[in-house]
């Protein structure tokens, strides 16, 4: 049954958030309307780390590389796609004669979207395999992730010559024949994002309420205890971890299209560990939480930014310690406990022997 173990309160809760996103349109100028696109973009990010940290207990702080990969295989497309036949700019600029190798097959926008989700999922299956099978878990694990955050931010921002460098790829103006500065297209990518976000929504709740999400809620609780009744963890735990790194990296090639630019900064540490902290407010453990979090932490950031040009910071700081603090479970977790101790039905005492004497 879908969405089975979940009430049909959540569903329905479920249901009616995303009718009022696909109504966005109606009551969002369009500025708002292309923050609300990125932040979908996000959140779809949200759900990976969900499926990974909250329901598998690993914990990457590394998800902007994943990210990032998906967001330059399709801007390196719409790089060549902007001016067919020649160079990029910034290739030109920096003495490179001819089409590097490895941008050729990014000529095709069909290839440039497969490769960004193939090659995310290939650095994680490499990075998972070695670590999982040498049982290199928790904090060891957190701090091999930030790494390869590093090195890659490293290589892209050192290479300027094959990915821009620190400026990134950017100056993009059509996609498949659209022109990516018109209104409709805008609206376009728009609705393509929260078809996405409600795609994998069903299919993440699905998979956490089937049998292979019962052992990987089983591997987060006790491992050893899964090895011992005769699964083998590390095949479930790179499984999940690269299908994260593989909706990352869709998140990127959605956030690249409505964004227009992709940089190595926007891969680096602080927005990797941001992705975490967009779970943790919204809710382990429960799917709808992290979109929720990721939406939510997104407008408060930049609502404060915007209201509060000098102080923003210290107020997102001091939600994220409130939220930490106050609501451990996150904001859909805490609700979801609450909820389900008041369905609990209040049973009668039992009655003693010496009452049943009297």
């Amino acid at each position: 049954m879908l969405f089975a173990g979940q009430s049909k309160l959540k569903l329905m809760v479920y249901t009616v958030f995303l009718i009022v996103l696909a109504f966005a349109p109606l009551y969002l100028s369009d500025f708002r309307l292309s923050l609300l696109g990125k932040f979908l973009a996000y959140a779809i990010i949200a759900m990976g780390i969900d499926l990974i940290w909250g329901y598998t207990g690993i914990l990457s702080l590394g998800h902007g590389v994943y990210f990032g990969l998906g967001a330059y295989c399709m801007a390196m497309h719409l790089k060549l796609a902007a001016n067919p036949g020649e160079l990029p700019d910034f290739m030109s600029w920096s003495g490179v004669e001819s089409l590097p190798w490895f941008w050729i097959p990014f000529h095709s926008a069909g290839a440039a979207f497969l490769l960004a989700l193939i090659i995310p999922m290939m650095v994680a299956f490499i990075l998972g395999y070695f670590t999982f099978r040498n049982r290199i878990k928790g904090a060891f694990f957190s701090i091999l992730s930030q790494a390869l955050v590093i090195i890659t931010v490293t290589l892209f921002v050192g290479q300027q010559g094959y990915t821009g460098g620190t400026n990134g790829l950017t100056n993009f103006d059509s996609f498949l024949g659209l022109n990516l500065q018109a209104e409709s297209t805008k609206l376009l990518f728009f609705y393509l994002t929260l078809a996405v976000v409600a795609i994998v929504l069903i299919l993440c709740s699905l998979l956490v309420t089937s049998r292979m999400g019962n052992i990987l809620t089983a591997i987060r609780d006790g491992e050893n205890r899964v090895r011992f009744i005769g699964y083998n963890p590390v095949t479930y735990k790179v499984f999940i971890y690269c299908a994260s790194a593989g909706l990352a990296g869709l998140a990127g090639v959605l956030f690249v299209l409505q964004e227009g630019i992709i940089s190595p900064a926007q891969m680096g540490i602080v927005p990797s560990i941001e992705m975490v902290l967009w779970v943790a407010i919204g809710g382990r453990s429960t799917i709808g939480g992290a979109v929720l979090g990721a939406l939510v932490t997104n407008a408060a950031k930049t609502t404060f930014s915007e209201a509060y040009p000098a102080w923003w910071p210290i107020m997102l700081g001091a939600m994220f310690i409130i939220v930490v603090l106050l609501l451990p479970k996150g904001i859909v977790g805490t609700i979801t406990h609450y909820t389900s101790n008041w369905k609990k039905p209040v049973l009668p005492k039992p009655i003693s022997s010496s009452q049943e004497a009297r």
